[in-house]
């Protein structure tokens, strides 16, 4: 056989869909999985947008349309992030429409670095995995930023400067974060941009795609600090605000940067679905009783179970900031149940109790001195959120070893 590319040997992937494969495996043959590992809403996009994506494909809306996606998306999406965003001067033409806000990921890191240069890309560990995944895709230099459990998961600026060179050309920002749940507020992101003043060579990729799911304050863009807006890459999308993750539509939007994008689109999904785009245009411009109901129920869901991990044995657990992610820190109850590791845990709490969730290696390298942890998405209803954290206190307690 003719050999692969290191490029497609070393390419990562997003574990959850890897648990996800398991915990299907495990249902299939009869076994009772309460699961907390996809990161996506549990409930139906909202009935006015399934209308919208019938009545395009009625209307005969299913050919092509142009990369960057339709003008009145661009438009409404264009006000939408500025809007969101202290009333940044966004415009049409500055927003690029793509098949989910992922592939974004890429085009940011395709369009700042060079292949094999020795250009850098700072980033969050932990995660989103697809970060690191595609800047080793790319042909950059993976620079994690550590994040810090008694910072709420956020990382400590005088730590970024320190990471930043002259070869850094992109910095990568999640708020509200997956995996943790944790949120940079303003004076964080001001002391970042503070810091990055210094650097006029580095980008910002501001994944903002949690931006309307924010439990403590208003949501704050980096874009907002004065200086900022135009070096820094926004994206967004439908997926979480309004349960859209399967009709992917994400945007992005750089005044300088968009063009390229638009670029980079047509030469790999040439566009988002024209009839996915006519229901996201519905979905920003239409009622929001629906997204403001969800954001309402992932918060009381964060409520419960953050309340209920923190009264499992050897468990303890923040209280997130955004997103519908905690991320429990599980050392001491590994010590209990003889679990070398979160992995370990992980797997004999899926096989033993079943209960599925996501380990911290799948988020990246474990940061040093922080302990072990699991990610469990709240994306689920309050009833499995109370049977699957007693399962994981019950599985402690049976399994706990005696001391002599």
């Amino acid at each position: 056989m003719p050999a692969l590319s290191k490029r497609a040997q070393s390419l990562g992937t997003e574990n959850a869909f890897v648990v996800l494969a398991e915990v299907t495996a495990l249902a299939a043959q009869g076994k009772d999985i309460i699961s907390f590992c996809i990161g996506q809403p549990d409930f139906p996009a909202p009935l006015h947008v399934q209308e919208a994506g019938i009545r395009a494909i009625r209307e005969g809306k299913h050919g092509y349309t142009p990369s960057a996606g339709i003008d009145p998306l661009r438009e409404a999406a264009a006000k939408y992030m500025a809007g969101m965003r202290g009333g940044l001067p966004i415009r049409a033409q500055d927003v690029v429409i793509g098949a989910g806000a992922k592939p974004f990921i890429a085009y940011a890191i395709l369009c700042t670095t060079d292949f094999g240069a020795g250009d850098e890309v700072i980033y969050p560990n932990p995660g989103f995995p697809i970060y690191e995944s595609q800047i080793i895709a790319c042909g950059a230099k993976p620079v994690p930023v550590q994040l810090r459990e008694a910072r709420d998961f956020a990382f400590d600026p005088a730590e970024l400067e320190k990471l930043i060179t002259p070869k850094t050309k992109l910095l990568v920002l999640n708020y509200p974060h997956n995996p943790t749940g944790g949120l940079l507020n303003r004076s964080s992101l001001e002391q970042i941009a503070k810091i990055l003043q210094k650097h006029p060579h580095v980008w910002v990729y501001a994944d903002e795609i949690y931006s309307r799911l924010c439990y403590s304050g208003e949501f704050f863009s980096i874009a907002q600090v004065p200086g900022m807006y135009e070096r820094t890459i926004i994206s967004d999308g439908a997926s979480k605000t309004w349960a859209m993750t399967g009709w992917r539509i994400g945007f992005a939007s750089n005044p300088e940067l968009a063009p390229h994008f638009t670029r980079w689109i047509t030469n790999t999904e040439s566009c988002a679905s024209q009839i996915s785009q006519w229901a996201a245009l519905e979905a920003i411009t239409g009622p929001q009783d629906a997204a403001e109901m969800m954001k309402k129920s992932f918060f009381e869901r964060g409520q419960l179970i953050v309340r209920l991990l923190n009264e499992v044995p050897g468990v303890t657990c923040r209280t997130p900031g955004g997103a519908f992610y905690a991320w429990p820190n599980v050392t001491e109850a590994c010590r209990m149940v003889g679990a070398k590791d979160s992995e370990e845990f992980r797997k004999r709490l899926l096989n033993e109790a079943g209960v599925a969730v996501l380990a911290d290696i799948h988020f990246g390298s474990r940061v040093p001195g922080e302990g072990q942890h699991l990610r469990f998405s709240y994306a689920a209803s309050k009833l499995a959120i109370e049977q699957g954290v007693a399962r994981m206190a019950d599985f402690i307690r049976r399994n706990t070893r005696k001391v002599a």
